[in-house]
């Protein structure tokens, strides 16, 4: 049947020329954005999931600056611990020289003042150890530190602090440490002695803590960057294949415009009938 008033050969060639548009849209907002699946629309299951992933690769952000933060301030005052126990070990010798009963006490005075400048080289040390206004070793943070250790911030991994003034219950010897006589230079060796045990004790737990928060940041490293390739797997677009389809739709689209325009023609025939 010939007819103006429907043409449905039109109809067919819009319908098919309107979804190769809407298909070449959709490639070329992956070829710009590189992404399968940009937005919910796109799909909303795919999506979701992508969203989750990207969730726990910010928190593993965060998680990998906290452990930065937690093994900087160990690492200082594993610094300043190593510095203290050189320190220790010439007072020993200072103190040990002067514990000689030969010693004439000119010559143990001498040693006294080195031991002096010593000793106050211990206070200026723990009162510099400091990172990010935290210091570990002063005895101003009790309970020790924390980092976070998973995206969701439920876990941490601890530092525990360790005081190292003098007078503390680690460095024992006392911050007014001096002597003037043989029996007192043997007393403080004594000391000294003492607080080198603790001290290189400590510094073996800081070291373990350093050791155990880097050896965690390198698997949340890992981890991240394996969530980022899973979330590549979900989302990212071939864009290999979407460039071929592209081609394959800007011929099919050419080709849609010419057959609606033969269609939308068809109904001139109809002239023909009234010559």
């Amino acid at each position: 049947m010939a007819t103006i008033n429907t043409n449905p050969g039109a109809m067919i060639a819009l319908q098919n020329l309107n979804q190769t548009n809407k298909n070449l849209m959709q490639v070329q907002n992956r070829i710009n954005t590189g992404l399968a699946v940009s937005s919910a629309k796109d799909n909303g299951g795919v999506y979701a999931i992508a969203q989750g992933m990207r969730g726990d690769v910010a928190g593993f952000r965060a998680v990998s600056q906290s452990l930065d933060l937690a093994v900087s301030v160990t690492d200082v005052g594993l610094a300043a611990g190593e510095a203290i126990s050189d320190l220790l070990i010439e007072m020993k010798e200072k103190a040990l020289s002067a514990a000689d009963t030969s010693l004439d006490t000119a010559s143990r005075a001498a040693l006294n003042e080195d031991f002096v400048a010593l000793r106050d080289q211990i206070d200026t040390i723990v009162e510099n150890a400091e990172f990010n206004g935290v210091n570990l070793i002063d005895g101003s943070v009790t309970g020790g530190i924390s980092a976070l250790a998973n995206a969701d911030g439920s876990n941490t991994i601890s530092v525990v602090d360790e005081d190292m003034s003098l007078g503390g219950s680690i460095v024992t010897l006392a911050a007014t440490a001096s002597f003037a006589t043989a029996t007192e230079a043997s007393d403080i060796v004594s000391d000294i002695e003492d607080s080198l045990t603790a001290i290189n004790s400590s510094l073996a737990r800081l070291g373990t803590s350093s050791k155990a928060l880097e050896i965690h940041k390198t698997f949340v490293g890992k981890l991240s960057d394996t969530l980022e390739k899973g979330i590549g797997n979900l989302v990212d677009a071939d864009l290999a294949k979407e460039s071929a389809r592209l081609q394959s739709l800007q011929v099919k689209q050419q080709l849609g415009i010419q057959a609606l325009s033969i269609a939308n023609s068809a109904p001139s025939t109809i002239l023909g009938f009234f010559r």
